[in-house]
């Protein structure tokens, strides 16, 4: 299907089509654009291109000529920087959603009425604005990365900019109205939206229910679950690097979304509770008088508090006149808006420990709450999971989390894993599973509360962006909570080595919706960039790497950082030049092999030679025992390897008995039988 995009981003492809063809050959990365190679560019180049007259292997170049002109151009107009810092000019844009929705379970029906205000930061003007129909993914004909359930997608009633109702256009290049191609929406108002401006935007739709939507990150479960995502049209991304994301959505890749306030109102039959991002406003006028005493203590108790128990059922909201209830959800700074409607749920309610939110010097806490139905009863640990995981998160980034609760919502039948919102997960029933395994997709889930929904990715091109450092933390959280476990990021580089034995994987670079295969794009999203992170922080040593880290989340908190701003901030923050990481992990698919070649003694002193095997560089530590039973360690440093060379030679006094490479397993060696030599 033809994909609709802005000249701006028809440019960009272009440009980064050829610079793909020739990344052959690299330079050091500058500060300055590429437009025109000054003096400085030029003597990076000749530094780098010193290279040995004889090598035996390859060497990582720099990564300059894979980042993209654009961001390039970024970095000349002010927005971003080499350090990895945001520019001094950076924005990004902001919308305010008003919206009014009704679930009519018996129709398996969704209605909903809005009016966003958008809000133009950018010094560009915009003659056409992109919205986003996801439920179109569910359209009869509509780009899809697999099966999905067809519902019909969206129907829209109604399209209006700043009052002026818009027609539907038979083609996306006619003036004024709007234009639907696959999840993607054309606005073109009567008027173009100039720097510093507003435009409000209104829009009338519906749309059928599927089962298991979007992959099975929304829809319903018997009679009494719906959860209800990727449902509203919504603003696409114009961002200062490359305009407008215009990227469809086809089922697999996720968010890329800007931050925004919202306001909605959710109608529903009596009876049915509904949990969503934002903080609930009108709690006191629609929950029963027990119900909402029950709500409010056990926000404010260390215990979890059964706030609705089976014995409840029938009586957690008052009667109306209509049989319906309206909840009104209220939520700033987040960048997408989910909710859940159970009927016969059990609520459970704590609160969390965030640390010093607003920087007064006194604690500060969030509401937790577990919705679940009876059929899940390993969820009975759910609100304890998920005020532990949200209170080690908070310390271990740094990063307090910032909204006013968090709610995690059992969705068996429509979910077996789990998926992230802001302030709202759903996740598996888990049945039958050890509990482990429920906080480990929680902590995952609410991992993905700071990235990407804090520090905004784009998920659609980077999916490792995110996945790969909230698994990382996720494991963080699990080792913290289960200390005498296994070691849960060799875990992961297992997990990651696993793909190394075959031809299947692709890097970790590669666009989330054109890897190779799934199992290309599972290793290179999770495992493998977890592993990256755990190799690194090795590498710089724990207070380094964790500065390094911290630094990033912190300059980029709701904002758009692109994998260079990542990449910059390390080597800014650690002072190195690593481009030979980013290189060799990220942009290639090579392997790191250490071997023991050969150990030779006498009475008085060893002689160890270590291969360099693979093509990935890494430090290479020895553990060497001596024939007294003592232990020293030697290292080859990396920067041996990054010289072409593929043997190092290590002499010790003492006769050496026994020889390991990485004893600790700090690197992902792919080939640990050669590691050891015993004599």
């Amino acid at each position: 299907m033809t994909k609709l995009v802005s000249l701006r981003n028809i440019s960009v492809a272009i440009i980064t089509l050829l610079i793909f063809l020739s990344s052959c050959t690299g330079t050091q990365q500058v500060a300055e654009g590429p437009q025109q190679e000054d003096s400085k560019q030029s003597a990076q180049k000749e530094k780098y291109h010193k290279l040995p007259s004889e090598m035996d292997r390859p060497v990582a170049n720099p990564i300059t000529n894979e980042i993209p002109t654009s961001f390039f151009n970024a970095v000349e107009l002010g927005t971003r920087t080499m350090s990895g810092e945001p520019g001094p000019d950076y924005w990004t844009q902001r919308a305010h959603y008003d919206i009014d929705a009704e679930l009519i379970p018996s129709d398996t029906l969704l209605k909903g009425s809005s009016t966003i205000t958008y809000y133009n930061n950018s010094p560009d003007t915009l003659g056409t604005l992109f919205m986003e129909l996801a439920q179109n993914l569910h359209k009869k004909g509509v780009q899809r990365s697999g099966n999905q359930e067809v519902t019909g997608g969206v129907t829209l009633h109604k399209v209006a900019a700043n009052d002026k109702d818009l027609s539907q256009l038979p083609s996306p290049n006619a003036p004024s109205g709007y234009y639907v191609n696959g999840t993607q929406m054309v606005v073109r108002p009567n008027q173009p939206l100039a720097p510093g401006d507003s435009m409000t935007i209104s829009v009338d739709w519906d749309f059928k229910i599927p089962q298991a939507g979007a992959d099975g990150r929304m829809g319903y479960s018997k009679d009494n679950l719906y959860y209800i995502a990727y449902w509203y049209p919504q603003m696409r991304v114009y961002d200062d690097v490359n305009g407008w994301f215009t990227d469809p959505f086809t089922g697999n890749a996720e968010f890329y979304h800007d931050f925004a306030n919202y306001n909605v109102d959710i109608t529903v039959p009596e009876q049915w509770m509904v949990g969503a991002t934002g903080k609930l406003r009108n709690s006191k006028s629609i929950l029963t008088q027990n119900i909402h005493q029950r709500l409010s203590r056990a926000h404010k108790s260390d215990s979890v508090i059964h706030v609705v128990t089976k014995e409840d059922f029938g009586s957690v909201t008052k009667s109306t006149d209509n049989n319906k209830v309206t909840w009104n959800f209220q939520a700033q700074d987040v960048r997408d808006f989910a909710f859940s409607v159970t009927k016969e749920s059990l609520w459970d309610a704590t609160r969390a420990s965030v640390g010093d939110r607003d920087g007064d010097g006194n604690e500060d806490f969030s509401s937790i709450n577990a919705i679940y139905r009876n059929s899940a009863p390993l969820w009975t640990n759910a609100a304890k999971f998920t005020r532990n995981a949200i209170t080690f998160l908070s310390e271990y980034t740094h990063m307090p989390y910032p909204w006013p609760h968090m709610t995690s919502v059992e969705g068996g039948g429509i979910i077996g894993g789990g998926m992230e919102f802001p302030m709202i997960t759903i996740i598996g029933d888990y049945k039958g599973r050890p509990a482990q395994s429920l906080y480990a997709v929680i902590a995952h889930e609410l991992a993905h509360m700071w990235v990407p929904m804090q520090i905004s990715t784009n998920e659609r091109r980077y999916a490792w962006m995110d996945e790969g450092t909230t698994t990382f933390n996720e494991n963080q959280a699990k080792k913290s909570y289960y200390p005498d476990k296994q070691n849960f990021d060799i875990s992961d580089m297992q997990s990651y080595l696993r793909i190394t034995y075959s031809d299947a994987e692709g890097p970790i670079m590669r666009w989330s919706d054109y890897h190779y295969n799934g199992f290309a794009y599972g290793v290179a999203s999770y495992p493998k960039p977890a592993t990256m992170l755990v190799s690194l922080r090795n590498y710089l040593g724990e207070e380094t790497f964790n500065k390094a880290y911290r630094t990033f989340l912190d300059r980029w908190q709701y904002k758009h950082p692109y994998p260079w701003d990542m990449f910059n901030t390390f080597e800014d923050v650690a002072g190195q030049d690593l481009d030979w990481f980013w290189r060799s992990w990220y942009y290639e698919t090579w392997t790191l092999d250490h071997a023991v070649a050969e150990v030779t003694t006498d009475e008085n002193s060893s002689r160890i030679i270590i291969h360099d095997n693979g093509l990935a560089p890494m430090p290479a530590n020895i553990e060497i025992t001596l024939a007294d039973g003592s232990t020293i360690m030697r290292k080859v440093p990396v920067e041996k390897w990054l010289k072409g060379a593929t043997k190092a030679i290590v002499t010790v006094d003492g006769q050496a008995t026994k020889v390991v490479i990485d004893p600790d397993k700090l690197y992902p060696d792919n080939n640990r039988e050669n590691n050891r030599w015993t004599k």
